[in-house]
């Protein structure tokens, strides 16, 4: 995962800090060409960066911090059957096999996209349920590290963007790089041997052969490559008894980075909830205001995410969409409270998705009037100046349209007299 300075202050919350010493920094994009060039994108400053964090280093970080609350107890080995929110109980399978039913309070459900929770909430009257196969799929290799160092350069996102598809690496404390493929299935499917599989890498991303290695990645690819899902639900609640969190009320495509971002800030607003509300579910406000904030905002980075799919796969190979990016640096800088970036306001600020992407919205249209009012004004003036550069006496022309209907009367083809011509030749036929 990935998480930038504010999402640091949310994993400080949740799992009290233990995470920023796995992580490996990172500063920009670096984009690697088909020719072999590499270009680095900043994301802004240079006191920004994301954080490349290891899930499994994340997860044991996260127990660690669970464990030293007297009143959590930590169940490991247990399958959850079934959940009855009217009744507060979930019935839980254990290895003993014999299933067991449990009482609670309140049931979170952050059991993953296909979630036992959500699922029993879907046959609720009023809950809209939706999800998406995005045709792509997604497959891991590893880059090793080279004599104990880094292959690459370690503090970058490293994009192979290929315009339908891609190929990023994120760096690991231990060295190496976790390299992701997105690639349409019916890609996926035409590397049937080894050849077919280093073929298409020399063709398609020659520089990653050698730091990856040729046998490692014909290991790889036997493998079936993995779907991905986006699931949008409404509302997130039921009643005061069960709130589905994370990939249960929002799963969403990897492509943005902030999947489990979302889900710390799903944790992040309902602590400040419970403190709003004094800790009090029994009045049926907390858990239907926790949906009220945060519906809006999940889906706003789901559709956000997608977006970003394309924009990391093609745009990103696009001069005019470096130029774009370029602008908005220098606009920003300018001008820090009035025109911020789009990744900047989703990863290095509090601002609320669904108000970001308005924001980003109305910036796109400001910037695209004033690249049509300047494009404008370069297309008139480099006119003028090869019309005046060619023949003067056409500027002057030009400068005096007053002059057009008196030149355009001189040379018409009815002379003055024409009535006059007409009414002699009107006598002659009479006669």
């Amino acid at each position: 995962m990935d998480s930038s300075d504010i999402q640091r202050k949310r994993i400080t919350v949740v799992g009290g800090g233990l995470v920023v010493a796995h992580s490996v920094p990172m500063r920009a994009r670096m984009i690697h060409s088909l020719s072999g060039k590499q270009s680095a994108i900043p994301y802004g400053t240079k006191s920004r960066y994301i954080l490349s964090i290891s899930r499994e280093n994340l997860n044991k970080d996260l127990l660690t911090a669970v464990e030293k609350y007297p009143n959590t107890k930590v169940y490991f080995g247990h399958r959850l059957l079934k959940c009855n929110p009217e009744e507060r109980t979930i019935t839980v399978l254990g290895s003993d096999n014999v299933p067991k039913d449990v009482t609670c309070d309140l049931i979170i459900g952050c059991d993953g996209a296909y979630s036992t929770v959500r699922a029993h909430l879907m046959k609720k009257p009023c809950f809209d349920y939706s999800q998406q196969y995005i045709p792509r799929g997604y497959m891991e290799l590893t880059i090793p590290s080279k004599d104990g160092e880094y292959a690459m350069e370690p503090n970058y996102l490293h994009i192979w963007p290929r315009n339908t598809f891609m190929m990023i690496a994120l760096p690991n404390k231990d060295k190496s790089f976790t390299c992701t493929l997105f690639m349409p299935f019916e890609e996926f499917e035409k590397l049937q041997t080894s050849q077919d599989v280093l073929d298409f890498f020399y063709k398609h991303f020659p520089d990653t052969i050698p730091l990856i290695g040729q046998q490692n990645l014909t290991d790889f690819f036997p493998l079936p490559a993995q779907p991905m899902i986006s699931v949008k639900c409404s509302p997130f609640h039921f009643k005061s008894r069960c709130l589905p969190m994370r990939d249960a009320a929002h799963a969403i495509v990897p492509f943005f980075r902030q999947g489990m971002n979302a889900g710390f800030e799903d944790c992040l607003v309902f602590d400040e909830l419970l403190d709003e509300f004094n800790n009090d579910l029994s009045k049926y406000i907390c858990l239907p205001e926790f949906s009220r904030l945060r519906i809006p905002d999940d889906h706003a980075i789901s559709d956000l995410s997608m977006y970003n799919y394309k924009e990391m796969r093609a745009h990103i190979n696009s001069r005019w969409f470096i130029f774009q990016k370029n602008v908005e640096k220098f606009l920003h800088t300018i001008m820090p409270s009035t025109f911020i970036p789009l990744y900047t306001m989703v990863t290095f600020s509090r601002i609320r998705y669904h108000e970001a992407v308005l924001r980003w919205h109305w910036q796109k249209k400001v910037l695209n009037k004033g690249f049509c009012f300047f494009g404008a004004l370069i297309a008139i003036g480099t006119t003028y100046l090869l019309m005046s550069s060619r023949s003067p006496r056409l500027q002057d022309y030009l400068r005096r349209p007053w002059d057009w209907v008196t030149n355009f009367q001189n040379t018409t083809c009815f002379p003055a007299n024409s009535m006059e011509s007409l009414e002699q030749i009107s006598n002659v036929t009479n006669r």
